[in-house]
């Protein structure tokens, strides 16, 4: 088992905030999660009230991934759906893997601009429609406390880092009884004329009585510790296991009918708490066929069953909605180890002649950089499955070394599968997975990894097209930009430019430093509507026509008069805001005028940082009358200048002023003097606040009192 997640000395407090906010709340079910630092992913931490198994899809959650708990983040708001219905509309994803009468509620954990994390919390289905004030109340209490925890873990420099699996808080323990209470109970158990059955929220089985035991024809030895639909052969149908699931999920009573060869019908009554499920196992009356399986029964060694089908499932959507390669890569990787239980797992893909590894798990990078870029001329396990097409099964090193004599032992696991990747009988790839047991690989399991295999590079196919077209639209983009900015004397200036994380929209986000005379320099930044080719082939005009205008001396206002009536006469049917700045750097003056355009910030030689509001302008392309006023302010030397596109300060739920003071404030309290730290930092500070779903441009801008 994996160490927990290192929250700094505040594990146990991660514990109590967790527990406290569903006792307060009443919720069955709930989830830690944390977004590391620098990390578009958020880590499951803590778990409770709920299996590993059943949390495993969700142990990694992609930033842009369709979840409530990613959208309560990223709106800085409750999420709460209320039905069944709620959720498959609002997410059909969730709503396939988990078809269940449940209500949910996503809330983030953050402290001022920074993002911590979340909390998803399940209640049944017999709560109240809405959240009441106190529940509400108790919800941002335990936010408040968790934000409070990583924030002071960070501070003490242990940032949370978490492990591989999720942390499961134990159920509460039961009131002590005294061992004649114990004996009274277990006597009364075995006096029922019926089955008893305890199963814990793993579905392993605690107790059994006698009763019980007779009826499923097994002794208690053999089905203690274990899943029911493991040992009894007969149960091992997905509608059996998927009532175990349904009363784990949704804490609703569950039933089933099965049949114990040869002929005997028994009727299954599944009774869930927090702690565990209670099974009530009588004789059935008549034969109800309508629940019987309607496949033979499966070998002793056929493990796949209801889950590994919902896992399946669920990779399936993910993979849908992935769009490059690294989000395949991702993906794959976050679901494959926790959902079908390999230890490691390796996926390649193939490149002009050779593997790459693209994603791993569970390997050591050393290992990986051992077998990274192998050619398929070699004769290896991987290389043999990518050129025959066929997926091949090893249940232990001995069977490996059987079929590749010249096979070395070198990852310390147990057991292996290699899986080719194909699509239309071409070769994009193979997914080799691990065991650190022996492992029997039984004929569903083998028809299920390939299933899984297949679902990958078919999602790895369309990734890598849709890389091409999206490279080709990036080089379009960053085409239109300066590709260096001209040294201009006692100035230091400092340019980034962020694409979006994803998607094939290609930004209009543009900036420019265009030198005017031997003391005096223009400085451009805008952004225009939309994210296709057409508002790239627009930023390059604007582009053009504001450097067209600049050099000619004209006031920053005059200039964007004259480009907004350029823009009107051309009709794009796209608006743009734009800011420009005239600087004067004998007199240490600055003009400046603005199009609808993000204030730009101003930092003091003694740090004292302002937002300046310039006179409104309307945005580019809307009024060809429109006036833009020009404003002039002194620039001492050492002053620096930030200009910015709103990607920096736009977050759904989060008000625009707010968000421009905040930056401001982290603009005055950073220590570097260097630029390039400081433009890093920036990014940074916006990227916790919330991740951006919109391009980025930020231009920093120093003068110096001497050339």
């Amino acid at each position: 088992m994996q160490p927990p997640a290192d929250l700094g000395p505040n594990t146990e407090l991660a514990d109590s905030v967790l527990a406290e906010v569903m006792r307060g709340t009443g919720a069955s079910v709930g989830l830690m999660y944390v977004l590391p630092p620098g990390q578009r992913v958020l880590r499951l931490v803590m778990a409770s009230g709920v299996s590993r198994k059943i949390a495993a899809p969700w142990a990694r959650v992609p930033m842009d991934a369709s979840l409530p708990v990613v959208d309560a983040i990223r709106e800085r708001r409750l999420v709460w759906l209320g039905s069944q219905q709620d959720i498959a509309q609002r997410y059909p994803q969730l709503g396939i893997v988990l078809p269940y009468e449940f209500m949910l509620a996503a809330v983030p954990i953050t402290s001022g601009p920074t993002v911590w994390g979340g909390f998803v919390l399940l209640w049944p289905a017999w709560h109240a429609p809405q959240l009441s004030t106190a529940e509400r109340k108790t919800i941002n209490g335990c936010c408040l406390r968790a934000a409070t925890m990583l924030q002071q873990a960070a501070d003490s420099g242990r940032p949370p880092q978490p492990a591989d699996e999720p942390r499961l808080l134990p159920a509460p323990p039961p009131s002590e009884a005294d061992q004649g209470q114990a004996m009274a109970a277990l006597r009364f158990a075995e006096r029922l004329p019926v089955g008893c059955c305890s199963l814990d929220l793993e579905g392993r089985v605690t107790f059994i009585n006698s009763i019980g035991a007779e009826l499923v024809g097994a002794g208690p030895p053999s089905l203690l510790g274990k899943k029911p639909w493991e040992v009894l052969l007969w149960l091992h149908d997905p509608l059996f296991e998927d009532a175990y699931r349904a009363a784990v999920v949704s804490r609703q009573p569950s039933s089933f009918t099965a049949k114990h060869p040869p002929d005997t019908w028994l009727f299954f009554q599944l009774y869930p708490d927090d702690s565990g499920i209670s099974v009530h196992i009588t004789p059935a009356v008549g034969q109800p066929a309508a629940t019987e399986p309607c496949s033979p029964l499966p070998s002793p060694a056929e493990p796949v069953g209801v889950t590994a089908l919902y896992h399946l499932t669920h990779v399936a959507a993910v993979l849908a909605e992935a769009a490059e390669v690294r989000d395949v890569v991702e993906l794959a990787a976050d679901q494959i180890v926790p959902a079908f239980g390999p230890k490691a797992m390796a996926l390649s893909t193939v490149e002009e002649g050779r593997l790459r590894i693209v994603g791993y798990r569970g390997y050591s990078p050393s290992l990986m950089d051992r077998f990274d870029a192998i050619p398929l001329t070699s004769d290896t396990p991987v290389v043999r499955a990518i050129t025959t097409g066929a997926a091949s099964f090893f249940p232990t090193f001995a069977d490996l070394k059987r079929s590749h004599p010249q096979a070395r032992h070198q990852d310390e696991m147990a057991a292996w599968s290699f899986l080719p990747l194909t699509v239309s009988g071409r070769p994009v790839g193979s997914l080799v997975l691990a065991y650190d047991h022996p492992h029997p690989f039984p004929p569903a399991e083998r028809a299920l990894l390939t299933s899984l295999a297949g679902l990958i590079a078919q999602a790895l196919d369309r990734a890598r097209l849709y890389d091409a077209k999206h490279t080709l639209a990036r080089t379009l983009q960053t085409s239109l930009l300066p590709r260096v900015l001209p040294h201009i004397p006692r100035l230091d200036v400092v340019a980034r430019y962020q694409p979006a994380g994803h998607g094939m929209d290609i930004g209009g986000d543009f900036y420019d430093l265009i030198p005017c005379t031997e003391a005096t320099t223009t400085v451009v930044i805008g952004d225009v509507q939309g994210h296709d080719p057409a508002a790239a082939a627009l930023m390059g005009q604007v582009r053009t026509a504001v450097r067209a205008h600049a050099t000619d001396g004209s006031l920053p206002g005059d200039v964007l008069a004259r480009t907004n009536r350029l823009l009107t006469d051309l009709d794009p049917g796209l608006f743009t805001s734009c800011l420009i700045v005239h600087l004067d750097l004998t007199n240490h003056r600055l003009q400046l005028a603005t199009a609808g355009h993000p204030p730009p910030l101003l930092r003091h030689p003694d740090g004292c940082t302002e937002t300046l509001h310039l006179s409104p302008g309307l945005l580019l392309g809307i009024e060809p009358d429109a006036d833009y006023p020009t404003t002039e302010i002194p620039l001492p030397p050492g002053a620096l200048l930030a200009l910015y596109t709103d990607g920096l300060v736009e977050t759904p739920g989060i008000d625009i002023d707010n968000a421009t003071t905040a930056l401001a404030n982290e603009l005055a309290r950073a220590q570097s003097e260097d630029l390039n730290a400081l433009a890093d930092a920036l990014l940074d500070h916006a990227e916790q606040s919330a991740p951006s779903h919109d391009d980025i441009a930020l231009l920093l801008i120093r003068l110096h009192d001497e050339p």
